[in-house]
């Protein structure tokens, strides 16, 4: 089914990320990441070289200045995958989607003035420090404190499963500057990499996405300056991360699409070539009634995407709605790539294949950004009245 929702822009944009997959994410780049266990800053500077990030960054910090219009980054995510390289993808999610974000919407001036130019460029790479050992989808559990100083913040505390966490500079960090789990008991601190007292911790090794780091991070007492708290303003840290909830998860959902779309791609391509007992693979009917099942759900994925996408550009996607857009396009992700793999026999477990990667990788899609269960939880209080 064609899509509509781009127009001439878009398209032209799409050639833009084209190229840069022609020239940038090849076989021997996808293997460096994955061997490193992180995406190097020469691909993110020639990413900010090509204008392909940073997209909500304002013109006059450098950006695109693409600040409503969420398709253009939606067309990243699209290409990046399309190409195998779910890790880049993630790299590029985190920075755009979670990091750059509080600083464009809620950061202060000279917040604005001292690190978007930076993060439009790749020269600074962002992350969001919300999760804990103890306190995952419960964020009200946390227990990183900052307590007032003369001048500023004393930071301590532990954050686990931060993606970008190794090589980020800037890190938008959730902590406790009140008593109790009040909402207003919480902050928004941007801690800089070099900060005493600030360890990146140990690189953790995953399932999936290889090529992306994802870190521990540990605070003993690190000193951050006042002009370091989000938006100058105390206490605003739940609602921060509030408001820009339904832009993690419709990112999330537009990456499970896009695998999704991938994966129907490259399975297209391995039955129609790939032989058995003579005949194609494609030409048993079981594999047609597979990939039959599988390009219509693609096709429904991407009808309720676009949707979403319209919905946000015109501020009108609520929280319940990005968290239905987050758990089913998730979890519609998860049952292609499955019946992907399978479709590809023996070849779908070797992780040489990109289908193998994208399975991998999609596994983590139904946990973080708020795990499914708790997508389901935000909408059923919606429907029984709850909040």
């Amino acid at each position: 089914m064609e899509r509509d929702i781009y127009d001439e822009d878009h398209e032209a944009f799409r050639d833009v990320v084209k190229e840069y997959v022609k020239r940038y994410v090849t076989n021997e780049a996808r293997e460096r990441w994955d061997a490193a266990g992180e995406v190097d800053r020469d691909t993110m500077l020639a990413a900010g070289a090509a204008g392909i990030i940073g997209l909500s960054v304002p013109e006059e910090f450098g950006g695109a200045g693409m600040l409503k219009d969420y398709r253009f980054r939606a067309i990243v995510n699209e290409e990046i995958i399309r190409a195998g390289a779910g890790s880049l993808a993630g790299a590029f999610g985190i920075q755009d989607d979670l990091a750059v974000p509080y600083l464009v919407h809620m950061g202060t001036q000279a917040q604005k003035e001292k690190w978007l130019p930076g993060m439009a460029t790749g020269e600074i790479i962002g992350a969001l420090a919300m999760t804990e050992p103890g306190a995952g989808s419960d964020l009200r559990g946390i227990k990183t404190t900052a307590k007032k100083v003369d001048g500023g913040y004393i930071v301590n505390g532990a954050k686990t499963f931060i993606s970008s966490g190794k090589t980020a500079d800037l890190i938008v960090t959730f902590v406790k500057t009140g008593e109790g789990n009040r909402p207003d008991a919480f902050s928004l601190l941007l801690l800089e990499n070099g900060m005493e007292g600030f360890d990146h911790g140990k690189k953790l090794h995953k399932m999936g996405f290889q090529g992306h780091d994802t870190a521990e991070l540990s605070f003993t007492d690190v000193f951050v300056p006042e002009e370091n708290l989000i938006s100058g303003k105390e206490g605003m840290g739940f609602v921060q991360l509030m408001m820009n909830l339904p832009l993690e998860r419709l990112s999330i959902g537009v990456a499970g699409a896009a695998a999704a779309a991938a994966g129907l791609e490259w399975t297209l391509a391995y039955t129609k070539d790939r032989e058995a007992f003579g005949e194609r693979i494609i030409d048993f009917q079981n594999t047609r009634f597979k990939l039959a099942d599988v390009a219509t759900t693609v096709d429904a994925l991407w009808a309720y995407i676009d949707r979403a996408l319209k919905a946000y550009s015109e501020g009108k996607l609520s929280a319940e709605e990005a968290a239905k857009v987050k758990f089913w396009a998730t979890e519609r992700e998860w049952e292609v790539l499955d019946t992907c793999v399978q479709l590809h026999g023996g070849y779908g477990y070797i992780t040489e294949y990109p289908i193998a990667r994208a399975f991998l990788d999609a596994r983590v899609h139904r946990i973080y950004g708020g795990t499914n269960e708790i997508m389901r939880e935000i909408v059923g209080r919606q429907l029984a009245g709850k909040r």
